[in-house]
């Protein structure tokens, strides 16, 4: 991706303790200081010549430049678009990290996946581990310990092209590149990864976290065009 993107992130909703981004594919969540374990795993140009949307919450929100990475309580893989969840106080910033670490109630996470083949309803509870510190790939296996644990359910929707559509929903404290790692590992790879054995795609990357349901509210991201234009 040498030039960066032309869409822009957009503020889905908001209350006075957090709010909720569109996060355009091609955008990094956090600078790269922040990043751990290549966790923006497919950048292929030099460091930061994506956009990153930390420094864009600081430009368009500059009370939230107090907060450790502009208030962002989760981060979405380079290629992933979105919904992404920022606080806007420190309090809010504990309480909805301790959400998305699955020690507090409260949270829910519903991605859309195209993934490769005919598939049907289903779920997995597998492992996931770095296969060493600055690894771009996860290693997927049927055991481990509770701290590498990664629980999906999804529902099969449509065809596409050769791919199945899911709407596939995190169980418990999400792991580094869950959903893609765990269907690959299924043979089930996502459309456009090419690091977990995907195809190429010209619409962009197979995996968008479409649904946040949080404190009585439901923020759904729209889906990009390419995914339905084929």
């Amino acid at each position: 991706m040498s030039n960066p993107p032309s869409a822009q992130p957009v503020v889905l909703r908001e209350t006075d303790a957090w709010l909720v981004v569109n996060k355009p594919g091609g955008w990094h969540s956090v600078r790269a200081g922040s990043r751990s374990h290549g966790r923006e795993d497919q950048a292929k140009a030099p460091a930061d010549a994506e956009p990153i949307l930390e420094q864009w919450l600081a430009r368009q929100r500059p009370e939230l430049g107090a907060l450790p990475e502009s208030g962002l309580v989760h981060r979405l893989d380079l290629l992933t678009s979105g919904c992404v969840l920022a606080a806007q106080t420190a309090d809010a910033l504990t309480r909805l990290r301790e959400m998305v670490q699955g020690r507090r109630p409260g949270l829910a996470k519903v991605y859309l996946a195209l993934a490769r083949g005919r598939v049907g309803d289903g779920s997995f509870d597998l492992y996931f581990r770095s296969r060493h510190r600055r690894s771009r790939k996860i290693s997927v296996s049927p055991h481990g310990g509770e701290l590498a644990l990664g629980r999906c359910r999804w529902r099969a929707v449509r065809s596409q092209h050769d791919h199945t559509l899911l709407e596939v929903e995190i169980i418990g404290p999400g792991r580094r590149h869950q959903i893609r790692a765990g269907l690959a590992h299924l043979g089930h790879p996502l459309r456009g990864d090419l690091l977990y054995g995907g195809d190429a795609w010209d619409g962009g990357f197979g995996l968008h976290a479409w649904r946040l349901a949080l404190e009585g509210a439901v923020i759904e991201a729209p889906i990009p065009g390419a995914w339905t234009a084929g």
